[in-house]
């Protein structure tokens, strides 16, 4: 199971993320993204259909999930998926590694999608990451998750500068 992390802990919603685990992201590019729909607006699918651009409503979803609900990014929504990193094939790495690595990337992917350092903003992200029991089943996929403390947003937050 994939799980998720984030920066700064005391932001309501991103505590909430901290807990959430995963069966992994995209890394299974074959499987359909079957859709149900939900009364917000939103489809319920497969984590493993959530791709880079991909607005969610999690609801404050914690322990193992095998679904998210994916929405219009026009629509209120919890984040959205901005970076997705790769990690090479081996052994695994360790979950210190990995956290290592998904903070280095999303902080760095952050700036660039943001249009404003990390330090400065007042966003916040999250970010999936793949566990050792995710790993032994090919899950190599950080997704980063950029995330208003402050509750839900409308629209994407690339170039929000704030």
């Amino acid at each position: 199971m994939a799980r998720t992390a984030t920066i700064r802990p005391l932001a309501v919603l991103t505590i909430a993320f901290a807990s959430v685990a995963l069966t992994g992201c995209s890394l299974l590019g074959n499987i359909p993204r079957e859709a149900e729909p939900n009364d917000d607006g939103s489809t319920t699918t497969d984590v493993f259909t959530v791709i880079v651009g991909d607005c969610l409503n999690d609801g404050g979803a914690a322990g193992e999930v095998s679904e998210v609900a994916v929405i219009d990014c026009e629509t209120e929504h919890d984040s959205e998926a901005f970076k997705s990193v790769i990690m090479p094939d081996g052994d695994f790495p360790g979950e210190t590694a990995v956290d290592t690595q998904a903070v280095s990337e999303c902080t760095k992917a952050f700036t660039s999608f943001v249009g404003l350092d990390y330090e400065s903003s007042s966003l916040d992200f999250s970010y999936y990451f793949p566990t050792e029991e995710s790993w032994a089943l090919s899950d190599r996929e950080i997704l980063c998750l950029i995330v208003d403390p402050n509750g839900k947003t409308t629209g994407t937050l690339e170039a929000a500068a704030k």
